[in-house]
């Protein structure tokens, strides 16, 4: 997989294409950063960011903060890590 910005691997992530920059890789349907899981797609398409950032609730690092604020410009929802979380244990 070739190296490329992050808005890059974003705007990969929201058309299904594989990508990765440093810290911020996507398989086209997840998209992480390091190796916390920040977006998804579900099986209809819809393009969901877990909002690890301050005002989110769940504050992971500055950078992660940046990659998921790069993320909600291009996603259809944003969700709270907590309510994910509940989501996933079902």
């Amino acid at each position: 997989m070739a190296q490329t910005t992050n808005s890059n691997v974003v705007y990969n992530w929201r058309f299904d294409r594989p990508g990765a920059a440093g810290n911020l890789i996507t398989s086209g349907t997840d998209l992480y950063s390091y190796a916390l899981l920040i977006g998804y797609t579900t099986p209809n398409g819809t393009k969901v960011v877990i909002d690890y950032t301050a005002p989110g609730g769940d504050y992971r690092s500055q950078t992660t903060s940046c990659h998921v604020n790069l993320a909600k410009r291009r996603a259809d929802q944003v969700m709270h890590p907590l309510t994910h979380e509940v989501m996933s244990d079902d």
